[in-house]
């Protein structure tokens, strides 16, 4: 089982890797989300900033996608979900648009972990290895 931890969350998106410092978006907060599930499929929508997580089990396992942009909000329920998906989870990176900074730790404890990590884009790699740098 795995023991992923949510440590240290941020709530302004204010670390990103590509920092928005031209747009003008209002702090989030509680009530300013909306959370959705349908199945599988959840589903987080902030004003126009939107974080699905698509879980998929077929005869090879199980399959956790993020798509859009994962910040540290996030991290709580794409954690419970790997954590509820049991031993040999991959975590599909493949349309991830942008990540903040406890993504990408988060990112580094999941292969810590055993959560494989596929398509993951390489700025998002690179970053990855500079934070496993500085630890």
């Amino acid at each position: 089982m795995l023991s992923l931890r949510v440590a240290g969350l941020r709530t302004f998106a204010d670390s990103s890797a590509f920092a928005e410092k031209s747009a003008s978006f209002p702090p989030i907060t509680s009530r300013s989300c909306s959370g959705v599930t349908n199945g599988a499929l959840v589903a987080f929508r902030r004003y126009d900033v939107t974080l699905k997580i698509d879980k998929t089990v077929d005869s090879r396992g199980t399959t956790v996608r993020l798509i859009g942009r994962v910040r540290a909000e996030d991290l709580v329920e794409v954690a419970r979900q790997l954590q509820t998906s049991g031993p040999g989870v991959v975590l599909e990176l493949d349309e991830v648009t942008l990540v903040d900074v406890d993504a990408i730790r988060f990112l580094n404890r999941c292969e810590t972990e055993g959560v494989r990590l596929i398509n993951c884009a390489p700025y998002i790699r690179e970053w990855m290895s500079r934070e496993q740098k500085r630890d």
